[in-house]
């Protein structure tokens, strides 16, 4: 996985445009960032849930995001660093794939590699997506310097559900 060029998965049906419906015009893409933390599990549960109820689109993106103040520490293996990673990626998958089949949802799983504000904003204005969901932050410095979340809501050209 290079930077720039994400991997793109497609899980479940076929996205079914729906007709317009006065009052039920709701999102048609959602988009979730998810990086294996408790609240982001719990913001792909909701978003899967909202996508499913609203008849709309999934997109599921995992941003690998590379350190490299801990590659460079001593004792850090950053092999060992990028098969967890690796190993993440695939659970997630797993996940994913089973997502998209019992709630016969079409998900689009994407992966990428970077800074996960850019890559999710980024991802976001691709997917023309409706709305975006992450989870809150459970770093106590993010408090200070501001967590993807607030940077995404600070961005304002989708909503943006931040799921605690």
């Amino acid at each position: 996985m290079s930077v720039g060029a994400p991997d793109r998965e497609q899980y479940g049906p076929q996205a079914q445009p729906r007709p317009f419906e006065r009052g039920t015009d709701g999102p048609r893409v959602v988009l979730v960032g998810v990086d294996g933390t408790r609240t982001s599990e719990r913001a792909g549960s909701y978003a899967a849930g909202l996508a499913r109820r609203q008849g709309a689109s999934l997109v599921v993106v995992f941003v690998n995001a590379p350190n490299g103040f801990v590659s460079m520490m001593p004792g850090v293996d950053a092999a060992a660093l990028q098969r967890t990673q690796d190993d993440l990626r695939a659970e997630l998958r797993k996940e994913i794939q089973r997502a998209a089949r019992e709630l016969g949802l079409p998900i689009t799983f994407e992966c990428r590699r970077g800074d996960p504000y850019n890559e999710l904003r980024d991802a976001a204005d691709e997917y023309q997506a409706d709305m975006v969901v992450v989870g809150a932050s459970e770093q106590a410095g993010h408090r200070l310097v501001g967590s993807v979340a607030t940077r995404l809501v600070r961005t304002g050209r989708w909503p943006v559900v931040v799921v605690p």
